[in-house]
């Protein structure tokens, strides 16, 4: 027995999240357009003629928010297929992306965004996005944490020159965790690849210049820096 064939539409979904006032933020639109209009999502567009969805996802990242993709880290959250995911079309599938950057700029809003801006995950998890982005971002959101143990992204957190402190803080921040210093310092110096000195040190209100650091070659982190099971999501979602 045959079956009619469906048309299927494709988009690239993009979760870019950074560290905002020591707070775990992800870049929304407002949409200004049916459906959903109003209401916040995900950034993200329709794969045009001639690109992949890589470059779909990159495009849009750099219209979102200025920062072209090869300067941080992006990688394939998963794809999303539901038949009733999108109202507009019958089958519009998405595959979503993972984008980490240090201290964005204010994000400039796109052609059917009447606003973006920043807001904690917290405050988004709480409120609800359009179409399935709550999924979406919930599923993001744990892979950065997951990641966080086997590979060296903390670092894409922050600016090219950090200190051990700052660094902690991605991690306590997306974990909700509070780290004991002295055991992450020497996880973390003692990583094959993981920091590199850079011989600079920066002023800090209270005691004396930190050392400065710059992210290492390797990929993953040897040994991991495993999660600890005892959280605090509070501090990570900004509530």
């Amino acid at each position: 027995m045959s079956r009619a064939r469906q048309t299927v539409t494709l988009t690239a979904d993009l979760v870019i999240l950074t560290i905002r006032d020591g707070t775990l933020c992800v870049l929304v639109v407002e949409r200004g357009n049916e459906p959903f209009e109003g209401r916040l999502a995900l950034p993200g567009g329709f794969l045009r003629g001639g690109e992949n969805l890589d470059e779909t996802a990159a495009r849009e990242l750099c219209e979102e928010t200025g920062v072209r993709a090869e300067k941080l880290h992006l990688q394939q959250v998963g794809v999303y297929s539901d038949p009733e995911r999108d109202p507009r079309r019958p089958r519009v599938v998405t595959c979503a992306y993972l984008a980490i950057a240090p201290d964005l700029p204010l994000p400039t809003a796109g052609s059917d965004a009447r606003s973006a801006r920043w807001a904690p995950v917290g405050v988004v998890e709480s409120t609800g996005l359009a179409f399935d982005h709550d999924q979406i971002l919930r599923d993001a959101v744990e892979l950065a944490r997951a990641e966080l143990q086997f590979r060296t992204i903390a670092t894409a957190f922050c600016g090219d020159d950090f200190t051990i402190g700052e660094l902690r803080e991605v991690y306590e921040v997306i974990w909700g965790v509070t780290l004991d210093k002295p055991n992450f310092h020497r996880k973390v110096t003692e990583a094959d690849g993981f920091l590199v000195p850079t011989g600079g040190k920066r002023p800090v209100a209270n005691g004396r210049p930190a050392a400065l650091y710059r992210a290492g070659d390797a990929e993953l982190l040897a040994p991991p820096m495993m999660r600890p099971r005892s959280t605090t999501p509070e501090r990570s979602r900004g509530r």
